[in-house]
């Protein structure tokens, strides 16, 4: 049966086995759903033999568990491990969406909810394309599966399981669905990823919560200097303050801007797109530049002291924040997160106390446009989208990739069917139906190209 007859006929059955997913609120951050980490990771072994695997498990890590799956056709075959990951971002703030966020709704012709692209949705098109590949008897290719449960939160115990289970993972090429296109019309392939460094600072004044008519303008405030010290980390012209931090990145180079250049880009659109009236970055470089070949440092969130109902006049004991790093090719995240520390602890006051604790990183990646496996890749998508992809690279992080290479020594290629009004990490995530259906004929469309 013809690739596009099989999804038309079984479509509704994909989306109810992706909504039944959807329904687990896997949150990878909080710790009291670890229930669902363990229901998500059995509804993919199910959902995995279902499709044709010859055997699936759920294995222990120490934290989440991870579903390993495989399907052997020949000794003689190349193996491609398909990775991704079943576990999500919280979903508040709640009332900002339109429906519930884990009961899934069809409107416009999008699934609605979280998870439903990043990365269930996109997960799903490699299991579908796996599925009708075996039971069609196209299959040519051993494939194997790993799907963790930490990737949100830095996939901090995956290192371990593949360094202790090498020869499991053991392939020819990795496969991922987890990042987005250009648009629905500028069918794109990712080359490069950006990696991260994540921290989070506390900045301690006195010993208790204090009555701001009495000492206010006489004490220091955790809030108000913790604010001026990371306004010290950004200049002007939008570069990184932190001593030696553009040691190691790579000028990008006069070829590469130029064919960043002629990727259609409509900036007015893109501003409209996020309801911003002006863009800002560092300077000398364009927007696309900017926000995937170029460094980048943001607040991701920052409190302290009364934040309820009312008012309280309070001046606190304590402030918080959460920052991190987008890093490029070249800079290694312990480096990059050892320099900021040293930094803030330099620019400090002696008036607060100041802790700056690192999280989670990773580095970049960079796949090859020449290799076989991607040139597949592409022929893929222009089979699915009618048109030839676009080669680019995109400022999120997925910092696993570059530890595959470098524990396993197998490149990965980048196949993610996403796109910017899919609203990942944001209220009303949603996903495109006519892009999950050609997501899985691009697939399909891969393995019968890569020899």
């Amino acid at each position: 049966m013809e690739i596009r007859k099989y999804i038309e006929e079984n479509e509704r059955r994909f989306i109810d086995e992706l909504s039944g997913l959807i329904r687990i609120p896997s949150i990878s951050s909080l710790s009291s759903h670890k229930p669902y980490m363990q229901e998500c990771a059995e509804k993919w072994r199910e959902l995995l033999l279902a499709a044709g695997a010859d055997r699936a498990e759920i294995m222990e890590s120490d934290g989440n568990p991870l579903v390993f799956a495989e399907k052997h056709v020949s000794d003689n075959a190349q193996t491609v491990l398909v990775y991704a990951h079943y576990d999500v971002m919280p979903a508040e703030p709640l009332e900002l969406w339109n429906s519930d966020p884990f009961d899934p709704v069809i409107r416009d012709g999008r699934i609605w909810a979280r998870g439903a692209d990043d990365d269930k949705g996109q997960a799903m098109i490699q299991v579908k394309a796996f599925e009708y590949l075996v039971k069609e008897n196209l299959l040519t290719h051993n494939v194997k599966f790993i799907f963790e449960g930490e990737e949100e939160i830095g996939s901090p115990s995956l290192n371990a399981f593949i360094s202790k289970h090498r020869e499991m993972l053991r392939s020819d090429i990795i496969l991922v669905s987890d990042t987005s296109m250009l648009g629905a019309d500028l069918p794109s392939l990712t080359t490069g990823l950006r990696g991260l460094a994540y921290w989070e600072i506390e900045v301690t004044g006195p010993n208790r919560d204090l009555h701001s008519g009495h000492f206010g303008g006489a004490v220091a405030n955790p809030i108000n200097t913790l604010c001026e010290i990371l306004a010290k980390v950004i200049d002007k012209d939008g570069r990184i303050t932190i001593p030696h931090f553009y040691d190691d990145v790579e000028d990008v180079p006069q070829k590469e801007r130029e064919m960043i250049a002629q990727i259609p880009f409509d900036e007015k659109k893109y501003m409209e797109a996020i309801g911003v009236k002006a863009l800002k970055g560092e300077k000398g470089y364009a927007t696309l530049e900017r926000n995937s070949c170029r460094p980048s440092f943001d607040i991701c969130g920052i409190w302290g002291g009364y934040t309820g109902e009312g008012a309280k006049t309070v001046l606190p004991s304590k402030a918080y924040a959460k920052v991190s790093s987008r890093l490029v090719a070249n800079q290694k995240h312990e480096k990059i997160s050892q320099l900021f520390i040293d930094y803030i602890n330099s620019i400090a006051p002696e008036y607060v106390q100041v802790k700056v604790t690192p999280m989670h990183g990773g580095e970049g990646y960079v796949c090859p446009i020449d290799l076989p496996a991607y040139q597949a890749a592409e022929k893929g998508f222009a089979k699915a989208f009618g048109k030839q992809p676009l080669a680019v690279r995109r400022g999120g992080s997925i910092p696993i990739i570059s530890d595959f290479e470098k524990i396993l020594g197998v490149k990965t290629v980048l196949m993610g069917f996403g796109l910017e009004s899919d609203a990942i990490h944001s209220p009303n995530e949603n996903f495109r139906l006519d892009i999950f259906r050609k997501g899985i004929e691009a697939v399909v469309e891969f393995y019968k190209e890569w020899k």
